[in-house]
């Protein structure tokens, strides 16, 4: 199982609480996880990801075993640790500001 956290609003979109669960087929990609979350949770359709281009959305951050995985590719291979389940996929709001 791959761990997921979400930020509260995302969370409340989906109406889940706490950390995401998700069992992944190879490979397990960060583009499978956004796949994953939205199929599941159709709100979350273009939160993550541009519906268009279907880039990350700017104030969107991703982060995996203590590394910014934000500009990485969507194919980009989950480290192990995220694959075995002991470091969570983190999807992170960014903050702005002065």
């Amino acid at each position: 199982m791959i761990r997921v956290i979400i930020p509260y609003h995302l969370r409340s979109l989906a109406q889940h609480e706490g950390e995401l669960e998700l069992d992944l087929a190879a490979p397990e990609t960060i583009g499978a996880i956004i796949d994953h979350l939205e199929s599941k949770h159709p709100v979350l359709k273009g939160t993550i990801r541009d519906h268009t281009t279907g880039k990350r959305r700017p104030f969107v951050r991703f982060f995996a075993c203590k590394e910014d995985l934000s500009d990485a590719p969507v194919g980009t291979i989950l480290p192990e640790a995220v694959r075995k389940g002991i470091e969570p996929f983190m999807i992170i709001g960014a903050m702005a500001g002065g």
